[in-house]
C-alpha cells in the first residue's frame, strides 16, 4: 500500500470512529480539550493566534474562539480562496464570517489578512496524529502549504482516539509541535514550552 492509499485507509477508520461518538460525550471531551488548551504556556504567551470553527465530528472549537477574542489575543481564522489559504483578522465572529466551502465558517474576503508568519500559535484540525507529529488532514494539502516555514507553534487539536501509532507521511507534511487532547498533551519533535500537560 502507498503513502496515499496508507493515508484513505486511516481517514475512513478515523471518520467512521469520530462519527460515532455520542454527541454528549463528543461535547464533554471538546471542553476538557478546550480547557487543557487555555492553560498551555504557549497559548498565554501567544499574541497571535489561529483557530477554525469546528464542522462535522470534529472537537468544537466556538468556546475556544470566544476566549482567544476574551483574553485580548488577535484572532486569526482562515479562508480557502484559489485552492490556497489566506489568513484574516477576526474581530467579531458574528459580522465578520461566513458560510464557505463545505459550509465551513470562514471570513469575509475583505476582513484584514494577516501573515502566516505572524500566528505566534495555530491550533490545527485534521483526522488522525502520532506522537511523533505526523498529522493527518483531510487531503488537500491546505495547511500544510500555509504551514511550511512558518515559526509560530503547531498545536494539533484531537479526541484521544484520533492519536494513531504513526501517520503515513509524504514529503510536503508538515509537522506539528504538539497534539492536544482532552487527557494529555503530547509533545513531538523539538521542545516547546507548553506549560503544564
Amino acid at each position: 500500500m502507498d503513502v496515499r492509499q496508507a493515508k484513505q485507509a486511516l481517514r475512513r477508520r478515523i471518520t467512521a470512529w469520530r462519527d460515532a461518538l455520542p454527541e454528549a460525550e463528543r461535547e464533554a471531551e471538546s471542553a476538557r480539550l478546550t480547557k487543557r488548551v487555555l492553560a498551555l504556556a504557549c497559548y498565554l504567551e501567544a499574541g497571535t493566534v489561529l483557530c477554525y470553527f469546528a464542522v462535522g465530528s470534529e472537537p468544537a472549537t466556538a468556546d475556544l474562539v470566544r476566549a482567544v477574542l476574551k483574553d485580548g489575543k488577535r484572532l486569526v481564522m482562515p479562508r480557502i480562496a484559489e485552492g490556497d489559504l489566506v489568513l484574516h483578522r477576526v474581530a467579531d465572529p458574528a459580522s465578520d464570517l461566513k458560510a464557505g466551502v463545505w459550509g465551513i465558517r470562514e471570513p469575509f474576503p475583505d476582513r484584514p489578512r494577516v501573515a502566516p508568519a505572524d500566528v505566534d500559535l495555530f491550533l490545527l484540525p485534521g483526522l488522525a496524529f502520532d506522537p511523533d507529529g505526523g498529522r493527518l488532514g483531510y487531503g488537500r494539502g491546505y495547511f500544510d502549504r500555509t504551514l511550511a516555514g512558518t515559526r509560530g507553534v503547531k498545536a494539533a487539536l484531537a479526541f484521544d482516539g484520533q492519536v494513531v501509532e504513526a501517520v503515513p507521511r509524504g514529503p510536503s507534511d508538515v509537522a506539528v509541535d504538539l497534539v492536544v487532547t482532552p487527557s494529555r498533551l503530547i509533545r513531538c519533535g523539538p521542545p516547546v514550552d507548553s506549560g503544564p500537560g
